[in-house]
């Protein structure tokens, strides 16, 4: 109900119309689940017949022995005791084929035709003793399974649905009013008083329908509403695995999973810390204190790089060169894949990998050589395919490396070490097409078909070749064509079709393991017709999660109070039941006796009390069948009954109160009756009728057989009662059964024993009592198999929201690690829609690079601390440039940090000024457009967009100085000050740029067009202190106020002798600035 209840509302009734069992099942039909809730139902008949089997053995033995202990004269029950074994032998036996799924399955007939010989039997064993004992022996005995058979109908044969079992328990109810009519009525009663009894039998019997159907009904909705609610979980747990697996083979794509799988349980932990106290978590740097490297004794390390490459970036495109690029290295990494060596990463033209990194193999060498041989063949493919002028060069060594990742953002896998040091400068000094190896390489292939030429003279006279004795040889390219393959293309079509596939095949398990119930006596029966019953999904579907055996309640008892306290929809069923039953009640109180004032008050207080749920809890529904799904303003009577019923039907304590007011009403309605019963009177007519010799009115207080089926009929209704705690309905059903017998027995001793029995010289006291315990002990265990089931299921949802929960920590863990690799909608886009072998590419007109070099600094294992100390002090600075200041860590090479700023799809080509926010950056930013301003208005030139990226990285560039300028004051307690002197310079450029992923594994973002290489230049031709940048660099940041010292003209490789500039620094690590071009008179 959408509204205040102060004034007319609107009808929701979208929580209740998801019980309606209209509803369910078209929504089973939806979700494409109709066929598996029917093979789940056939389960769980085919379970309820095995409490059946149970029940009703354990009925007819206990019937018989009491028969034949009690009876006074046992040869006169002799037949009855054959016919009620007879009769369960053969029900027993004509039931137990529905066990036989294969055969019910290809024969839906036998169901039907074996649950309606079923019935027969059990009403021919009441007929067979009634006739034989009406004519044989003249006496009028009773039907023993009148209700009984009604309930095992509804409740435990394997019929489907309700039209079904409802016109065979209408047969076996006609029988027996049949009988009733023609046979026992006239014994019973006298003239006037057979009509209405005859009514009395009617309406328990419509009653005893009733409860059947509301069970039937009632048990259909909640399993359709379990299937419908596990079909969700179900979808939803396995959405999150994919998304999972796609997540963690992107991940694992980048890092390995050893690298990293500490950092995902370090943002695990984080994120469920931040949980309970923030309720959200943002990433931030992930490995504080962490050492993320690991040593690899025993690899071979390939370099390769492209001839040429320089050339082809000043006479192609970018889009040209990317493309390129993308096809030669998405066919690396497949030639890659096929030998078992991990690619790294690429540095523009360069490709290097290692063999024997990720698992250990003694053919390593050879994986390298054989990978190196791929390689050059499929550039000259490209160059033949192309027409470009291009080549390969290829240096292999072999060795030990440190493997792993470094700094606190973009995390990016790495090798380092000496023989890292040497397999690049055996391919600086290689050959093009030939592949340039070191002698203990050689040496490690077995079986060497290779033909070893001798090394080139560069490699002679290399210095660090030469300190270490190193001897290199070249092997010779070999001419053969390449197949691309196309597995990946091939995995994910397959991996497509077969995606629906495996959705129906977890559900087919998940719907396997539902709950059939707590009872397995149909095992015992099963493993006649299979020899292998018991599964692994039976136990696990059996299995009882901490639930106590007696009453089924959960041993926590928080879960216990939580299950109780679940809202009840179903309840206008059960008030509207009860209320049928009043109904039944205050009708046998009038025929019971005459009725008086004091009487009538009391049933209309009765029915009062049991109509006014009724009213309040189908109000709702009766508005909604009156009006629908079109809009209507109630009055705010109307709201308040919704409020009403909606307060009711999820507070626990009121459906409590419902509940008992149910039973108060039915004992004050049966307390009428007994408190009518004169037994003065009685005894003074029964002496009368033996003096006189007439047959008295034996049922003037009342007919027992009635208030015993009443009582009955009231067990029933307070076990099925809707969520009632278990405990409690077992409780008081036992209390009502006890009670009522306790007072028949005892104060009522006198009208018991002269009432009519079922069997020969079988008194009447065991007869009511053994008809109220065969009901109890039924009803008993077939709701039990449903509360079990109930409760099995919540425990399921609990553990699904506990597993899902998990999944989303995982899940969240997985992705800000990737964010922290790769560009947040870099991610999303390979999370999404792409493949990780297909080109992904961005054009960005101007961006900002950086190259920044730590110079002097030995990449020996005793210094990869320190780096990493350094590379993590500068992510730490990333964090200041995020979103409008957004600069991109692009990757580290070696000891070089490279970064870019405009990168970010969102960037507008303007920066917003943060009010309130007092980092330096934001400051000088500003500072900066104020002094933009006032050139541009002086200036003829134009303003380049988006030209403030440029002012932004030499920001960035100055903060990683002056953090490096600190960190080497403050780190004064390094032993060996010679390791590291803490200099380092830097190149900046700008222009347009390509970004995107190239390759066909191991997702790696990255930039490429003149910038990127002209920044590589300023830093390789810089100076140790000083930012260096090229003229138009230069021009931009005096635009924006900052003085850039003229250094003059350096030799650029690939464009000549160019001028360039060394951003201005003073003394104070601050930027020298130009005065702004404003008139002081203006300012004044």
């Amino acid at each position: 109900m959408s509204s205040d209840t102060a004034g007319p509302c609107r009808l929701d009734y979208s929580k209740e119309a998801l019980w309606e069992r209209s509803y369910l099942k078209k929504k089973c039909k939806e979700l494409n689940i109709e066929e598996d809730y029917t093979l789940y139902d056939r389960r769980l008949c085919i379970n309820h017949l095995g409490v059946f089997f149970f029940v009703h053995s354990t009925a007819t033995v206990i019937k018989c022995i009491m028969l034949l202990v009690t009876c006074a004269y046992p040869e006169f029950i002799h037949v009855d005791v054959g016919v009620y074994m007879t009769s369960a032998i053969l029900t027993v036996s004509i039931l137990t084929i529905n066990f036989s799924e294969s055969i019910v399955s290809r024969n839906e007939w036998i169901i039907y035709v074996s649950s309606a010989v079923a019935a027969a039997l059990i009403v021919m064993a009441d007929v067979t003793i009634f006739l034989y004992h009406h004519y044989i022996h003249e006496w009028t005995v009773l039907p023993f399974y009148d209700a009984y058979v009604l309930y095992v109908i509804y409740l435990c044969f394997p019929i489907p649905a309700l039209r079904a079992p409802f016109i065979l328990a209408s047969f076996v109810s006609i029988t027996y009013l049949i009988i009733i009519y023609f046979y026992t009525l006239d014994n019973e009663f006298i003239s006037f008083q057979q009509a209405p009894y005859m009514i009395v039998e009617v309406l328990h019997f419509t009653c005893c329908h009733l409860v059947g159907l509301f069970y039937r009904l009632l048990n259909e909705i909640t399993v359709r509403s379990s299937f419908i609610d596990r079909h969700q979980y179900v979808m939803e747990e396995i959405s999150l695995r994919e998304a999972k697996n796609k997540e963690k083979q992107l991940l694992h794509g980048i890092l390995p999973p050893d690298i990293a799988r500490p950092f995902e349980k370090e943002i695990r932990y984080r994120i469920g810390k931040t949980n309970k106290i923030h309720g959200e978590y943002q990433s931030s740097n992930l490995n504080q204190g962490i050492m993320a490297l690991q040593f690899h004794p025993d690899v071979t390390i390939l370099y390769a790089d492209v001839v040429n490459y320089t050339h082809l970036t000043t006479t192609l495109t970018v889009n040209s060169l990317v493309a390129l690029l993308h096809d030669l290295y998405g066919r690396f990494d497949m030639a890659a894949r096929t030998f078992k060596v991990q690619r790294i990463k690429f540095l523009g033209d360069c490709y290097y990998c290692v063999a024997g990194l990720t698992r250990p193999d003694p053919d390593h060498a050879k994986c390298c050589i054989e990978l190196a041989q791929r390689m050059i063949a499929h550039i000259r493919e490209v160059r033949s395919s192309r027409n470009l002028d291009i080549d390969m060069r290829i240096g292999v060594h072999s060795g030990s490396l440190m493997a792993g990742v470094m700094g606190a953002a973009k995390l990016q896998y790495d090798i380092w070490g000496e023989d890292v040091i040497i397999a690049g400068i055996l391919e600086s000094t290689g050959r093009p097409g030939h592949i340039h190896i070191s002698e203990r390489t050689s040496k490690m292939l077995i079986d060497n078909p290779y033909e070893l030429l001798p090394g080139t003279e560069k490699a002679l006279q290399h210095p660090q070749l030469a300190s270490k004795n190193i001897k290199t040889f070249l092997i010779a390219a070999l001419d053969y064509k390449t197949v691309l393959g196309n597995e990946q293309s091939s995995q994910a079509l397959e991996t497509i079709q077969d995606l629906e596939m495996q959705k129906k095949e977890a559900l087919r398990i998940e719907f396997d393991k539902l709950p059939v119930g707590s009872f397995h006596v149909k095992n015992k029966f099963t493993t006649i017709f299979r020899k292998k019953s018991r599964t692994a999904s039976t136990e696990r579907a059996t299995t009882r999660p901490q639930i106590g055996f007696l009453f089924l309640n959960f041993r926590d008892s928080r879960k216990e109070l939580n299950y109780m306290k679940q809202p009840d929809y179903m309840l206008r069923y059960s008030v509207l039941l009860a209320w049928f039953a009043g109904i039944f009640l205050v009708y046998l109180v009038n025929i019971s006796h005459k009725a008086d004032k004091t009487s009538v008050n009391n049933n209309i207080i009765v029915m009062a009390l049991l109509t006014t749920p009724v009213i309040i809890l189908w109000f709702k529904k009766a508005c909604h069948w009156r009006y629908g799904n079109v809009p209507h303003n109630f009055t705010k009577c109307s709201c308040l009954i919704f409020k009403t019923a909606e307060c009711i039907q999820s507070s626990l304590i009121i459906r409590m109160g419902i509940y008992m007011n149910m039973i108060v009403c039915y004992f004050w309605i049966i307390f009428q009756v007994l408190n009518q019963c004169d037994y003065d009177e009685f005894h003074l007519q029964l002496i009368e009728s033996k003096l006189y010799h007439y047959e008295m009115d034996k049922y003037m207080c009342f007919y027992p057989w009635d208030l015993t089926n009443m009582m009955s009929l009231m067990i029933a209704l307070s076990i099925i009662f809707t969520r009632i705690p278990w405990m409690v309905k077992i409780i008081v059903s036992v209390l009502e059964g006890t009670t009522y017998m306790i007072i028949m027995f005892i104060q009522f001793e006198y009208v018991i024993n002269r009432s009519s029995t079922t069997n020969p010289y079988f008194d009447s006291e065991y007869a009511h009592g053994f008809k109220i315990m065969a009901t109890l002990g039924c009803l008993y265990f077939m709701e039990r198999q449903a509360e079990f089931n109930s409760r099995v299921n919540y425990n399921w949802k609990l553990e699904l929201l506990k597993k899902q929960n998990d999944a989303v920590i995982t899940n969240k863990s997985i992705t800000i690690l990737l964010q922290n690799i790769l560009p947040a909608h870099v991610v999303n886009i390979y999370l999404t829609s792409l493949a990780k072998h297909q080109l992904y590419a961005e054009n960005y007109k101007m961006v900002a690079v950086m190259f920044a070099s730590l110079q002097d600094f030995k990449m020996d294992v005793r210094n990869l601390r320190i780096l990493n100390e350094i590379i993590s002090q500068f992510d730490r600075i990333l964090f200041l440039y995020r979103e409008d200041y957004l600069v991109e860590k692009i990757k580290i090479v070696g000891c070089t940090y490279m970064a870019a700023c405009g990168l970010d799809p969102r960037f507008m080509g303007r920066i917003n000024e943060r009010s309130g926010n007092k980092l330096s950056v934001i400051t000088e930013v500003s500072r900066a457009q104020r002094y933009l301003a006032s050139s541009i208005s002086i200036a003829e030139n134009p303003a380049v967009p988006n030209e403030e990226v440029v002012f932004v990285l030499t920001t960035f560039a100055l903060d990683l100085l002056r953090t490096l300028w600190t960190w080497r004051n403050v780190y004064t307690n390094i032993l060996d000050r010679s390791l590291f002197t803490g200099n380092m310079k830097i190149g900046i450029s700008c222009g347009e740029v390509m970004a995107g992923v190239v390759g066909a594994s191991q997702v790696h973002y990255d930039i490429w067009g003149t910038p990127v290489n002209m920044a590589s230049r300023m830093d390789s031709t810089g100076l140790s202190g000083h930012i260096h940048v090229c003229e138009d660099t230069a021009y931009i940041l005096r635009k924006s106020g900052i003085e850039c010292d003229y250094r003059g003209l350096t030799f650029v490789k690939g464009l000549g002798i160019l001028p360039t500039y060394f951003v201005g620094v003073n003394e104070d690590h601050e930027f020298r600035n130009i005065p702004l071009l404003i008139d002081d008179n203006a300012v004044d």
